[in-house]
Formats: C-alpha cells, sequence, structure tokens
C-alpha cells in the first residue's frame, strides 16, 4: 500500500451548530453533558409509519430578496448557524485578514434541498403547474446551499458541495484541508447541512432501517436509526502565531470500500482503512487516540462493522462513544455536526456518553461508554463518518 503524504494541520477558529439539540453549540453542550435525547416525533410533515426525528424546531431565518432564489429549509438551516453568536463576524475577520479571493466554501450534504422539492412536486400534481418561485438549480443540487452561502457572504474563492451520502460533510473537511495545503486558500469555511425530507425517512423504512423509537446505538437490542437535521459551520484557516492557540484539523482519512450498495463491509475494512489514513497523514500513531466518535448508527450491520474495524486495527482501543440517540442521523451533515461534538470534547475537556445505551453488544468489540466522563480531558480525537457505498471518511482533531 503506497504510504500517503503528510499534510499540515490547519487551526479550527470558529464552529457554530444548530441541530435538534439547539440553536447553537452551547445548547448542543448542555445536551451533551445532559446525555438525554431530543428525538420527538415528527411535525414538519406526515408520514404513514412511526418513528421520533432529530427536528430543528425553532423558527429559521428568512432569505434576503437578493437571493430569494435559494430559498429552501436547507439554506435557512445554513443561514441560522452563520448568525448564531459571532460565527458571521469571524468569517468577515477572515475575509478581511485574507480577501475574499482567499477564502473558499466546501459544503456536505445528501438532502439539500429535496424537502422543498417535494413541496413543489405536489403543487405540480395539485395544479397541475410547478410554482413560480421554484428554481431547480438553486434549491434542489449539491451545490446549491453552498452557492447560497458563497453569495451571502460575498466570498470569491473556490466553491463547491460534496455529496457522498452520511460522510459528505468529513470529506468537505479534508477537501478544505487540502484547498489550504495547495495554497488555493487561506481560510476555508466547510458547512455541513441536511433537512429532514419525505425521501429519506421512507427510502429508510423500506431498508427497514427505522426506530420506530429514541435509537440505541450499540445495544444489544438496537432497532434501527433515526434521521436527523442540523447546520454544523467550521472556519478553517492556515496556522499562524495568531491562532496558534486554537484547536487543530490534523488529517481526514478517506477509503471506499464500494463493498455494498447501502451495506458497510462485515469486518470494517474501509472504515479501518480511513480511521488508518488519518493517522498516518498526520503522523501519529494508534496508542496516540484518546477518544473516538463512533458512526454507531444505531442499525445492527453499521454498528457491529465498525465496531469489529476498531478492534482489528487498536490493540488497545480507546474510549467509544456515538450521539446519534441525542441527535438522530444527520445524514450528509452527521460528519460535520460530529466534528464539533469532538472539538467541544477537547476544547471543554470531556467524554460524551452514548445517550441510548442500556446493555452493551457483546458483539460490539469496543469500550463503549455510556454516561458522559467529565473527568476526562481528551487531546487527540478520531470522529468517524461512514456513507453508503462505502464512501468511509475519519476526521483526526488535536487539542490547543
Amino acid at each position: 500500500m503506497t504510504k500517503p503524504l503528510p499534510i499540515p494541520p490547519v487551526a479550527v477558529t470558529a464552529y457554530q451548530c444548530v441541530s435538534a439539540a439547539g440553536d447553537d453549540v452551547e445548547a448542543l453542550y448542555n445536551s451533551l453533558i445532559a446525555n438525554r435525547s431530543c428525538l420527538q416525533p415528527l411535525r414538519l410533515f406526515d408520514i404513514p409509519f412511526k418513528t421520533v426525528v432529530g427536528e430543528v424546531a425553532t423558527p429559521l431565518p428568512h432569505i434576503r430578496a437578493g437571493l430569494k432564489a435559494y430559498d429552501c429549509r436547507n439554506a435557512r438551516l445554513a443561514l441560522k448557524a452563520l448568525n448564531q453568536g459571532r460565527f458571521r463576524t469571524d468569517v468577515e475577520r477572515a475575509i478581511a485578514d485574507y480577501g475574499s479571493l482567499r477564502v473558499g466554501l466546501v459544503l456536505g450534504t445528501s438532502t439539500s434541498g429535496i424537502y422543498d422539492s417535494e413541496n413543489a412536486y405536489a403543487h405540480l400534481l395539485s395544479h397541475g403547474i410547478m410554482p413560480g418561485d421554484f428554481h431547480f438549480l438553486q434549491i434542489q443540487t449539491a451545490q446549491a446551499t453552498a452557492e447560497f452561502l458563497h453569495h451571502e457572504l460575498k466570498l470569491q474563492g473556490p466553491c463547491y458541495g460534496i455529496s457522498t451520502a452520511c460522510s459528505s460533510s468529513a470529506k468537505a473537511l479534508g477537501a478544505a484541508q487540502r484547498l489550504i495545503a495547495a495554497d488555493f486558500c487561506d481560510a476555508v469555511l466547510v458547512a455541513g447541512v441536511d433537512s429532514l425530507c419525505r425521501l429519506t425517512l421512507r427510502g429508510f423504512h423500506s431498508l427497514q432501517l427505522i426506530s420506530q423509537e429514541a435509537c440505541r446505538p450499540m445495544d444489544a437490542n438496537r432497532r434501527g436509526i433515526n434521521i436527523g437535521e442540523g447546520s454544523a459551520l467550521l472556519l478553517l484557516e492556515r496556522q499562524s502565531a495568531a491562532n496558534a492557540a486554537c484547536l487543530r484539523l490534523l488529517s481526514v482519512g478517506e477509503s471506499s470500500d464500494a463493498h455494498h450498495m447501502s451495506a458497510p463491509h462485515p469486518q470494517g475494512a474501509g472504515a479501518a482503512l480511513a480511521m488508518a489514513h488519518a493517522l498516518r497523514l498526520a503522523g501519529r500513531d494508534l496508542n496516540d487516540v484518546d477518544y473516538i466518535n463512533l458512526h454507531a448508527t444505531a442499525s445492527t450491520l453499521n454498528d457491529l462493522s465498525e465496531a469489529k474495524a476498531i478492534a482489528g486495527l487498536f490493540p488497545n482501543p480507546p474510549p467509544c462513544s456515538g450521539v446519534k440517540g441525542l441527535l438522530g442521523h444527520t445524514l450528509g451533515a452527521a460528519g460535520a455536526v460530529e466534528t464539533i461534538v469532538s472539538l467541544l470534547a477537547l476544547e471543554r475537556g470531556f467524554l460524551p456518553g452514548t445517550c441510548g445505551l442500556a446493555q452493551a453488544d457483546p458483539d460490539c468489540p469496543c469500550p463503549v461508554i455510556v454516561a458522559p466522563r467529565l473527568e476526562r480531558a481528551p487531546k487527540l480525537v478520531l470522529s468517524n463518518a461512514f456513507g453508503f457505498g462505502g464512501n468511509n471518511a475519519s476526521v483526526l482533531l488535536e487539542a490547543a
């Protein structure tokens, strides 16, 4: 196997997240510490089966008049995260420091504007004509919300979307790091945004993967997944004296095992390869990892495959946990959302628990923790995101 070339780390100078846990990272942190499920019955639309979801229940902002062609739930979720706390101010500071040509944008999504497309086609069925304000390219396509953010912030650097199912926004982090390493950019805004829609809920239900109740990652009696939505934004910058005290993205390991259209490799071969690549790219050893944020969707095969990958790769696996029992599976946003969970663990010195885990599956051979550990301050964290078709990514993060 060819050894991957090392890549320079980048500073994570700001991050923000909107999810079922609440409107910002403080709400997310509080939910992680409480380790209480945020999953609720679906309110956004009707479906013909029982489940709970990670729905963003608070009002979303309006898209300004000049960008109305991009108006959809996905873009509004992105805008809400952009406007939380100081995040927009941090991005504008980066634009002032480097110039708009040197600030890029990479977005990961799987659903993009599908929810609004579904509504538009329902209008077509009822009225025989598509709504006049529906613009397919600005709503449905994978790059649509990336373009919206690019215009909203008046950026001029590289801008594109990545859609590789549930690894989308983790891979967006890797793409952003490479843009900086290749000297195309000095800073990159990375976004992971996915919104609830009928297609994903009905699709996963048709695969018999949807749980009727709150999911139980890594539990012996797990019954499937819950779908969530969210918007996670991260600002990556070239390392400098000014950001030396910031958290660092060391590397993103990627693999594509193409074992099956939807099922993972039974021994987790691709997952193990992604984790190993992340460590090699950063020049770190297996024993350096203090904590692993699991992909842990609570499906029978996925959890088992990931656990076997970790047990096969790590001689002494570190503590592991998964947060989808709190937030649901945010699909294309999951990589970025759970990178922020990992950044909070590094910055605030704790290990998240595994909400919903009651009885550990003895067939999943990795040390999964149930409750948050507030006395453990990790220094090096892996965060996993594995998608359909064996599209795998593992994000390696380091404390300041």
